[in-house]
């Protein structure tokens, strides 16, 4: 006989480790620190037959957690908040206590077990967090530049102009820090290069955004069509009701992938000899700027994804 799978679905916050088990509707919390840390992992390990951990993105409160188990063993998910919201609308459930949430996320395992992602190795983890900060980085510049402009139309004076370029100069070698290394890392860890070099290859992908394949998109290679522009938030959703034919949009995905793929296909849509003769047809036939951006960066990462999947780099074909 089979052993039922234990469902354990965790709510974390920066304090306490909520818990929701089945079957048995068992409720159990911990404090997110070390000695909760501790006391969760004894009490899974103490469940007979096999179990399935869960929570969802927090931000960052579940990662410490998340290595805790995945050192002790136990392999945990994380889950897409999203998901999780419009699972608790189908319930009909509008109290948010973390209680709750912690059912709900038990209850969303039941009903949807494939769905979720395990902890990436430690490697994978470092290059995100140096791809998620030089991120940052560049809007904190990006905003820093709006707002000189702003004060440029209403004059300011030069000691503040100097304070604002000091700034800016900080910034900027703060990002070319971050790039330094994490062109180190990927050069260093297999097979972080050797997707990188692949990556490159198609015109229009460069050091940045094959960082940021490699770091946010790890599910490169092994995706269909549909997965890879739903994952980047690039498939078109549709708004149809009866004859009524609304306008498509883009939604959802891994949003700071999405921007820098935006880039990519800006660059694409004027150097890649398969993508811009795409791009020149879309707007000789009057469609927007910002949909032929959008359609040329779909089909990026759909050849990026065949490329990561074949092992071979992007060539020109006669045919094409």
């Amino acid at each position: 006989m089979i052993a039922e799978t234990t469902i354990i679905g965790i709510d974390v916050s920066r304090d306490w480790l909520d818990g929701f088990c089945l079957p048995g509707q068992m409720r159990f919390r911990h404090t997110n620190t070390a000695d909760g840390h501790i006391a969760l992992v004894a009490m899974i390990q103490h469940l007979s037959g096999p179990f399935k951990v869960g929570f969802e993105a927090t931000g960052g409160h579940e990662w410490v957690v998340w290595t805790k188990l995945a050192a002790a063993g136990i392999v945990a998910v994380q889950l897409p908040p999203a998901q999780i919201k419009a699972f608790a609308l189908s319930r009909g459930t509008r109290a948010k206590t973390d209680r709750i949430d912690a059912e709900l996320i038990a209850r969303f395992m039941a009903f949807r077990p494939e769905v979720g992602r395990e902890l990436p190795d430690e490697n994978l983890r470092i290059l995100r967090t140096l791809t998620t900060r030089r991120g940052q980085i560049v809007d904190m510049r990006k905003r820093l530049r709006a707002q000189v402009g702003a004060r440029k139309k209403q004059g300011v004076s030069a000691d503040v102009e100097t304070l604002d370029d000091d700034l800016e100069d900080v910034l900027q070698t703060q990002i070319e820090t971050l790039e330094r290394r994490i062109e180190t890392i990927i050069a260093q860890v297999e097979p972080f290069s050797t997707k990188a070099n692949l990556l490159r290859s198609i015109p229009g992908i460069g050091p940045v955004s094959a960082a940021m394949l490699i770091a946010e998109l790890p599910e490169l290679g092994r995706m269909t069509l549909g997965e890879a522009a739903a994952m980047t938030g690039l498939a078109p959703v549709p708004h149809d009701s009866g004859a009524m034919r609304g306008r498509r949009t883009i939604a959802g995905g891994r949003r700071s992938l999405r921007h820098v793929l935006f880039q990519a296909a800006l660059a694409a849509a004027c150097h890649n000899p398969v993508l811009k003769p795409v791009a020149k047809r879309l707007k000789e036939r009057g469609k927007p700027h910002k949909l032929v951006i959008i359609a040329i960066a779909r089909r990026l990462v759909t050849i990026a994804n065949a490329i990561i999947k074949t092992g071979t780099p992007w060539q020109l074909q006669p045919n094409r």
